[in-house]
């Protein structure tokens, strides 16, 4: 199973976020990647660079000026604002009625939902490279290969069809199911992160021909809130292509298990031909974002699992943070599902 990366994704270095109303290191760190990198070349992944695709996969699942709002952001923002300061929105237009501004400062909460989204230096290049890898993951997918893992990094789950969100700028699980859909005629996207995947949700709502199915806590009560709740199931075509399977927080992995199988199930129902998984670590019991409480014998089982469903599957990076068992659990999940695919 070849593995994708470009080292320009680590270029997107943000410090600090506000969360619960206070300043704090940002989780989303090129560190994250780093691990995960080091950790495929110990265990004999080929990784290979991506090749450019352009913007046009990106535009075919984000509004284009979404995307040609992102290469010069952060220029504007520091030629108005300063270089101290932080380029996050600071000002929001509500419910989306009204047009779009041209002052930078209204853009930034035109086109971003929260703080957790800073624009740095590096930030377009390592976003625009990211979505190459999944891209590139998913060609090799579509050209034969029975799996290929992407290492997105920033992650994408969370990027809504018009803006960024919960660390996430371009939704890169779902540039790839849409790409698949060139080659297949149903494609399932499951979201084992332990966030809701509410971009994904958010972009596919209305799709009858991608099956979108995300585990993750209650957004009653969990961040990223809003979307993913149970009686969402789709809209139009896509009625009945949307399912959030909801867990307590705390669950147990055993938990966890039990309701993959039901999304499982399910992937199986739709008939699906090809499978992308958005791919987190953070439902580690130890990961910093932590909420349940798998561990390295159950991201092994998850890989197993869905392994069996015998599709072609792309495996796209989402979370999973500096905890101290990252590299265990991304080794557990992608050296069993590449044993079971042989």
């Amino acid at each position: 199973m070849k593995a994708y990366f470009d080292e320009r994704q680590l270029g997107h270095a943000p410090v600090h976020y506000f969360r619960r109303g206070a300043a704090m290191p940002h989780q989303e760190q090129p560190q994250r990647a780093e691990i995960l990198r080091d950790m495929l070349i110990r265990e004999g992944f080929e990784i290979s660079p991506p090749a450019d695709h352009g913007l046009g996969p990106i535009k075919a699942v984000h509004n284009p000026d979404y995307v040609d709002f992102l290469p010069d952001a952060h220029a504007r923002f520091v030629e108005s604002a300063g270089p101290e300061a932080l380029a996050i929105p600071t000002m929001h237009p509500g419910r989306r009625r009204g047009k779009e501004p041209r002052d930078i400062h209204g853009q930034l909460g035109w086109w971003m939902t929260d703080t957790s989204t800073p624009l740095t230096e590096g930030t377009w290049e390592a976003v625009y490279w990211s979505a190459q890898t999944a891209i590139s993951a998913t060609d090799a997918v579509a050209q034969g290969a029975r799996a290929a893992y992407a290492l997105c990094r920033p992650p994408g789950h969370h990027a809504m069809r018009d803006c960024s969100n919960g660390f996430c700028f371009f939704n890169n699980a779902c540039i790839a199911a849409n790409r698949l859909r060139d080659t297949y005629g149903k494609v399932a996207l499951i979201d084992v992160d332990v966030h809701t995947g509410n971009g994904s949700l958010d972009i596919l709502y209305e799709r009858g021909d991608i099956f979108f199915c995300s585990l993750h806590p209650d957004p009653a009560t969990y961040p990223t809130f809003y979307l993913g709740h149970a009686d969402e199931t789709g809209e139009g075509e896509g009625e009945g292509a949307s399912l959030n399977l909801l867990l307590e927080q705390g669950a147990s992995q055993d938990d966890v298990l039990a309701l993959l199988d039901e999304g499982i199930g399910a992937i199986r129902a739709f008939g699906a031909e090809a499978l992308v998984v958005s791919l987190g670590f953070d439902m580690a019991a130890d990961d910093p974002l932590a909420a349940v409480n798998v561990h390295a014998d159950g991201f092994a089982e998850m890989a197993r699992r869905l392994a069996a469903l015998d599709l072609p599957s792309v495996l796209v990076q989402e979370g999973g943070y500096l905890g101290p068992s990252l590299a265990d659990n991304a080794r557990s999940f992608l050296t069993t599902f590449r044993e079971a695919i042989r």
